[in-house]
């Protein structure tokens, strides 16, 4: 079972929440503010954080951005709001995912489960061991550390997968059926989550979709990752050392 933090300031829904995952064997801690959520965080080891996104103190989008500077402890976001753009920047800021308000207990149960499972299956691979080399890109999947020619990348944990897959096979199109199941570990999946992810990992690469470097899409096939023109002839191809 889970330890959760329920981050809700509408005492009805919050204790709903406490007694559902409760009943379901979580252990269960929960707070009102955002303050009160990062303080929360910083002390205690939580599998999963449910967080609201109309908080009396700070707008839960803000809180999000606070704690994926703290944690990388998956994210489910509860919200009113089903503006599209508005979940396309929370999933960009770094939420696992989100639930639109109202909804149904059986849902939430069922967005917690994948979210754990993908977390834990994530955390208990043995991660390659050598350094995956592709052009000035170098990446340390045991340190979980990555470069691009020599200054290091700030990625979160589902970007860090990302790119230590696609870089595993440089120049290989990989279908996003593959990966929404290698690395989301989903069988099925909204491909919108796939590109706001290699979004922002074009901006931390340096560079958009309309002048890709290493990541390219293939409209209706998928995408890859190789080596920028004009790199060493040594670094041509993806290698590990």
């Amino acid at each position: 079972m889970a330890s959760v933090l329920v981050v809700e300031d509408d005492q009805f829904v919050r204790s709903a929440l406490i007694r559902h995952l409760t009943e379901a064997s979580h252990t269960v801690r929960s707070v009102g503010t955002a303050l009160e959520a990062l303080r929360e965080v910083a002390h205690f080891r939580f599998d999963v954080v449910i967080l609201d996104l109309g908080l009396p103190d700070l707008d839960g989008s803000e809180a999000l951005k606070m704690l994926r500077g703290i944690t990388d402890v998956p994210v489910i976001i509860a919200t009113a709001r089903d503006d599209e753009t508005e979940i396309v920047r929370l999933l960009n800021d770094g939420a696992d995912d989100y639930l639109t308000k109202p909804f149904s207990v059986e849902h939430l149960s069922a967005r917690m489960a994948a979210v754990l499972r993908r977390s834990r299956s994530s955390a208990g691979e043995a991660p390659p061991s050598r350094l995956i080399q592709v052009g000035g890109l170098s990446i340390d999947p045991l340190r979980r550390q990555a470069q691009l020619d020599g200054t290091g990348l700030d990625l979160t944990r589902r970007e860090f997968d990302l790119l230590t897959f696609l870089a595993g096979r440089p120049g290989v199109v990989v279908p996003r059926k593959e990966l929404l199941a290698e690395v989301w570990q989903q069988s099925y999946g909204d491909d919108q989550t796939i590109d706001v992810h290699l979004s922002w990992l074009r901006r931390k690469l340096g560079e958009t979709a309309a002048r890709p470097r290493y990541l390219h899409t293939l409209r209706g096939v998928g995408v890859k990752l190789e080596p920028p023109d004009g790199s060493p002839p040594g670094q041509q191809q993806g290698r590990q050392r």
